[in-house]
């Protein structure tokens, strides 16, 4: 599997965690389909199925990233 760039992984998990936090405060539509394709984006970068996987295996791509950072999951198949 390619691994896609981790500046690209870094600034889809900075506005994906941006957007969970708008979308929590004010139920907006646009926020919450900004946030759905920054979660479709983020699987597909990672070739995982789900945002929380997909969110975990991004972290452990990033430079300096440690195996005790966060649990990397497998991906449903």
């Amino acid at each position: 599997m390619m691994l896609a760039n981790p500046a690209v992984l870094r600034e889809l998990i900075e506005q994906f965690q941006t957007l969970r936090a708008l979308h929590a405060e004010d139920d907006d539509a646009d926020v919450r389909q900004r946030l759905d394709d920054i979660a479709y984006t983020l699987c597909v970068s990672t070739g995982t199925r789900d945002v929380e996987t997909a969110l975990s295996t991004a972290r452990h791509q990033l430079p300096g990233a440690h195996s005790e950072d966060d649990a990397l999951t497998i991906a449903c198949q």
